[in-house]
């Protein structure tokens, strides 16, 4: 705004060349006045984590008496909203660990027991799927819930559950191809699925390969599963398809699949953010400085994309304009560049925290950050699960929460270095 006035008074031509300059000068000192957008999130940032606590206090009030609602007593928990009521999901579920991993990083914020115990009664209840190998999402699953209570308590009591998860994940694994399976069966032969998502489970495996009682292969399947999906699982200009099947006689790319895009030939917004993500962690977690490049690569591709909206929330596929909004995407996107930021060079580091602050005061607004029990308490509106299978459409999701939390706490950790 600021700036668009200082070029006005430049341009303006009933203006003497001193009027001018004193028009500039009132311009830059109002800019100067105004508090940056990154000093009013900071601002903002205890009413933020204030009203998130709220919220999750409500939502834990409705989904605590459901919580063995299921088959026989079977545990169920809450994913987003269904018909106007809560959506409980069985704990085999991809987003089951996103719950109980939003309330760890509720604890972090507030500091309030409440968020401890609830965290810990939602995530204890996971630990069967430890042994789980029908899925790849076990880093979402399990890393997200006992790994964050192993950081935020700061124990080792957990260390066995999350090795037998690497364990399992691992079993998904095909050393021929170099790539853990995402979708599938293990033992099929037909088609070998993968999607970007499964680069979010990669951290589990570098803890995993760290650990006292883990193994260095764990580190080998995630350096190998990275390297494999940088080479073919994006176009030249960054952008993602969503889901790849490889031949398990050739090793070769046979079928490409829109997946939850809109097509083959565009990039599915939440897509693009898991890459962000996965990649830049990796850089941390390796210091690879290849991880490190393709993670700009990917991160330029979605801020730079014509279809990306001037707040900084995409569309739910960077093909499909005008459409709905992913709120998910933009907290994952966000969440990823802030970290980013801290990585690369300085004269870069402005361009991604910036961008990140804008999604995050978006994502704050009334716009995005529901009032009340208009959301079922959910914090995110707007989210969209998979468009194409007619699936989720402008609606609230635990990722979309967990990853909004965590992209916040980034940003406040950031304040303090």
């Amino acid at each position: 705004m600021y700036t668009n006035r200082i070029i006005a008074c430049l341009n303006a031509r009933f203006l003497t060349a001193a009027a001018a300059l004193a028009c500039v000068a009132c311009a830059y000192a109002e800019e100067s006045a105004a508090p940056s957008a990154e000093a009013a999130l900071r601002d903002a940032l205890p009413g933020i984590f204030a009203k998130a606590a709220a919220h999750y206090k409500a939502l834990d009030a409705a989904a605590t008496p459901l919580m063995h609602g299921g088959k026989n007593g079977a545990a169920q928990y809450p994913h987003g909203m269904r018909g106007g009521r809560l959506d409980m999901r069985g704990i085999s579920g991809w987003t089951c660990g996103h719950y109980a991993g939003s309330l760890w990083l509720l604890f972090e914020a507030t500091g309030d027991e409440f968020f401890k115990e609830r965290a810990t009664a939602w995530t204890e209840l996971l630990a069967p799927n430890s042994k789980l190998i029908t899925t790849h999402d076990l880093g979402f699953m399990m890393y997200c819930s006992f790994g964050n209570a192993r950081r935020l308590l700061k124990t080792d009591k957990y260390d066995a559950v999350l090795l037998e998860t690497a364990a399992s994940l691992s079993k998904r694994y095909n050393p021929a191809l170099g790539l853990i399976r995402s979708w599938g069966k293990v033992d099929e032969t037909k088609n070998f699925l993968v999607i970007p998502d499964n680069m979010m489970n990669l951290e589990l495996l570098e803890w995993a390969a760290r650990a006292k009682g883990g193994e260095k292969r764990f580190h080998e399947i995630a350096v190998s599963h990275a390297n494999v999906t940088m080479r073919n699982h994006f176009r030249a200009d960054g952008g993602t398809y969503h889901v790849l099947n490889y031949s398990q006689v050739d090793g070769r790319v046979q079928e490409i699949r829109r997946g939850q895009g809109a097509s083959c030939f565009t990039a599915w917004s939440r897509g693009q953010s898991w890459a962000i993500y996965g990649f830049t962690m990796m850089h941390r977690e390796t210091r690879d400085a290849d991880y490190l490049g393709f993670a700009q690569t990917l991160a330029d591709f979605a801020m730079n994309h014509a279809n990306m909206p001037a707040d900084g929330i995409p569309f739910w596929d960077y093909g499909a304009p005008g459409e709905e909004r992913d709120s998910s995407a933009g907290a994952i996107m966000a969440s990823a560049l802030l970290e980013l930021a801290d990585l690369v060079p300085a004269e870069k580091r402005a361009r991604y925290r910036d961008f990140a602050v804008k999604q995050l005061t978006t994502l704050a607004s009334p716009e995005y950050f529901s009032a009340g029990a208009e959301n079922g308490h959910w914090l995110l509106k707007h989210g969209v699960g998979a468009k194409p299978m007619n699936s989720e459409i402008d609606t609230p999701l635990n990722y979309g929460d967990y990853y909004f939390l965590e992209a916040l706490l980034r940003f406040r950790n950031s304040l303090k270095k």
